[in-house]
Parts: C-alpha cells; sequence; structure tokens
C-alpha cells in the first residue's frame, strides 16, 4: 500500500448501540445543569424514550428549553431561536431527530453565545466572517440513518424558492461533543424514509471514496460502510430478515459517511443536490437516490473519455465488486455493474423522478448555473454543463 500522507479533523466521542439514548441524560449533565432539547416534529415525543429521557434528566438534575423542528432549517429560524434562548444559560444542547433536526441543533449551539445572525458565516451567502465561537457543548442523537450528520462539522441551511439557496454553516468548533447513535431509535422510520435516508448515506459514502482528497483512512471507513448497505439497505426497506441488524448495519454506515464527508468532501450528485433542494421540495435523499446512478454512470464515461489515469475509475471497480460480492470481475464490467445496481435500487426503493416536484427540462439550465459549490469542488473529474444538464434530464 501505497501511503500518502493526510489530515484528519476532530471525529465527535462515539456512543453506538442498541439502548446507549439512555447515556444521553449523564452525558449532557457532565456539560452542566442546563439543556436545550431540540426534537422533530412529533415522532420522537411520541414514543417511549422521550418520557425516560426526561425522567433521567431529571433524575440527573438538568433543567431544560426544549424546541421543535418541523422544517428544514432556515437562517431565519436559527436567528430567531437564537433570540428566544440566548439569555437562557443554556450550557448543552442536545438535538435528537433526523438531519434537519441535528442540524439546527448544531447551528443553534454554534450561535447562543456569539449571539450573531448566522448568516454572517453562511458559505456564499453575506460577508462569510469567520467563526470565532465559542460553541455551546452539542449532543447529537440520530432517529434516521442517512445524513450523518451527528459526525460533521456544518449545518446545512435553506431559503427556499426560484432565489433560493442551500448553504452551510461550517467550523470544526460545530462538531458535536458527542454523537450517540442507538439502531433502535429507527423502528418508526417508514419505508419511504428508509429508502431516501438510505440512498443518501450510500451516496455519501461513495462520493467520499472517489473524491479528489480522499485518503486511506476514508476509503477504509467507506469500505465498510458501504459493505453495511449492501448488506441491509434493501432488507430493512422490504422489512424481511433481522432487522435489528439491517437498522444498526444502516445506522452505522451513516455514521461513516458523516465522518468522511466531513474529511474529504463529496461529488456532484450533492453539487446539483444543493440547487435542486433550494429551488423545489425535493427531500434531499430523494434528489441523492434519483441521482446517483445517472452520476456515476456520467463520472465513469468523462473519465474513460479523457482521464483514463484517473484513481476514481479504480476505485468504482472496486465498488462494483464489492458490491457483486465477486473479486475476479474486470474493472469495466465492475463499473457496468456499479452503475446497473444503483439503477435497479432508485426503481426497487421506488424514488420518484425530479420532475415529481416540478422539475422540468426548462429548469435545468438554472440549476446547473447554480451547482458549483463545495461539492462539486472535489468530485473526480470536472464535469461540464452538457454533462450535468443530461444527469438532470436523465432523471426527470
Amino acid at each position: 500500500m501505497n501511503l500518502l500522507p493526510f489530515s484528519i479533523s476532530t471525529l465527535p466521542k462515539i456512543e453506538f448501540g442498541a439502548g446507549v439514548i439512555s447515556k444521553v441524560p449523564a452525558l449532557a449533565g457532565s456539560f452542566g445543569k442546563r439543556a436545550l432539547l431540540v426534537t422533530g416534529g412529533k415522532s420522537f415525543r411520541e414514543s417511549p424514550y422521550w418520557e425516560t429521557l426526561l425522567q433521567g434528566m431529571h433524575q440527573q438534575g438538568l433543567m431544560w428549553e426544549s424546541m421543535q423542528v418541523c422544517t428544514e432549517p432556515s437562517p431565519q429560524l436559527i436567528d430567531d431561536a437564537v433570540k428566544q434562548f440566548k439569555s437562557a444559560n443554556i450550557e448543552v444542547v442536545i438535538g435528537i431527530g433526523g438531519g434537519s433536526v441535528l442540524d439546527t441543533a448544531k447551528a443553534i449551539a454554534g450561535l447562543l453565545l456569539p449571539g450573531n445572525s448566522v448568516v454572517d458565516h453562511l458559505e456564499g451567502i453575506g460577508p462569510e466572517l469567520p467563526y470565532a465561537g465559542p460553541a455551546i457543548p452539542f449532543i447529537a442523537v440520530p432517529t434516521t440513518a442517512g445524513t450523518g450528520a451527528e459526525a460533521t462539522k456544518n449545518a446545512v441551511l435553506s431559503v427556499h424558492g426560484t432565489e433560493g439557496y442551500k448553504k452551510s454553516f461550517r467550523d470544526e468548533k460545530l462538531i458535536p461533543r458527542y454523537a450517540v447513535v442507538d439502531p433502535d431509535l429507527l423502528m418508526s422510520c417508514a419505508p419511504d424514509l428508509i429508502a431516501a435516508n438510505g440512498m443518501d448515506a450510500l451516496t455519501q459514502l461513495l462520493e467520499s471514496y472517489v473524491s479528489k482528497r480522499a485518503n486511506a483512512f476514508t476509503d477504509a471507513l467507506v469500505v465498510s460502510g458501504l459493505t453495511a448497505v449492501r448488506d441491509s439497505l434493501i432488507i430493512w426497506y422490504q422489512g424481511t430478515g433481522d432487522q435489528a441488524q439491517a437498522r444498526a448495519r444502516m445506522a452505522y454506515a451513516a455514521m461513516l459517511s458523516g465522518i468522511t464527508l466531513a474529511q474529504v468532501g463529496l461529488g456532484s450528485v450533492h453539487g446539483l443536490a444543493a440547487p435542486l433542494g433550494a429551488f423545489f421540495p425535493i427531500p434531499h435523499g430523494v434528489v441523492c437516490g434519483t441521482l446517483v446512478a445517472e452520476a456515476t454512470r456520467m463520472n465513469i464515461d468523462a473519465m474513460e473519455a479523457r482521464a483514463v489515469d484517473n484513481p476514481a475509475l479504480a476505485k468504482y471497480a472496486q465498488v462494483g465488486r464489492l458490491f457483486r460480492q465477486r473479486t475476479h470481475l474486470d474493472d469495466v464490467g465492475a463499473r457496468v455493474f456499479l452503475v446497473h445496481t444503483l439503477t435497479q435500487w432508485t426503481k426497487q426503493l421506488q424514488l420518484p423522478g425530479l420532475s415529481t416536484y416540478g422539475v422540468s427540462e426548462s429548469h435545468v439550465d438554472h440549476v446547473v448555473a447554480h451547482c458549483r459549490g463545495s461539492s462539486m469542488q472535489t468530485n473526480p473529474i470536472r464535469l461540464n454543463d452538457a454533462e450535468l444538464n443530461e444527469i438532470l434530464k436523465n432523471c426527470l
């Protein structure tokens, strides 16, 4: 193995396994006595885990404020929450929910002490001031298996509409102190949520693997995560086999996808997902699942045409062999099998085309014109506008 130099940024302390939600009160208590609980609209609060959590916090002598997040977070939502809770002397923020909840909690934890607007720090928006902190300790507890937000340093915020945007508030100081990943919390996930979030995790792993900044450390995590996805996503979605193990493997894969994307970046799927998610009411995981097969095919075709020495070509072949579970496949056959598998999974998981959410050919140029953010910079090859247009048109 030819090991090239690499750097790894801070990771959260990780508590993983069935039942680890019970550790949250004690972990929170180690930071102080006043907490802010950020949850989703109702699913966690209607589960037995909610009352158990509150009882545990009471036993720890904790007092708490709480808020619910029912939509993707906007800068206005963050600023309003910071104003609401700034004087509450919060000492720890606990986010329990999907990616939107965790991103909300992460951004609030970062701004409760400084008190300024999150727009000051959004990439590509406003003055882009450096974030000085300090951030309040943040505990991230995912209840879905997709975004990996429990392990990242960015909070994704959205403004929707034709002139909208989807941008990150990003800094290493925002990394959660603890990622508490309990697969039992995934039991309430509906099939459509399993499909979208699962394909988001898969896409993040695949794009991290072929990223221009990929390294031996993240590659090892990606292979482990993709193996877990291969062995569990369809089983979990169909409700067959060992569901507890399927949930655990997907929770693990999603967490790894967050770690790897935070270290090495993503690719063209997420580059296109940002404007699509801002301009249209498309759930992020649906965008990823709908685009990943076509974007992978386009990357492969582009590299075979003009960058045959690109190491990502061999990596795509390795993933194809991993999914096929046959080591003797030649590189071309393995890449064909990978694209075929991604296409079949998109159909099997019943992920809708972009037109379901109002995207038409007339919108494609506008999306492409706004897609070249940070994710596109780490795609293994620069795709031209015509190639990006083709990806979108083939996914309508």
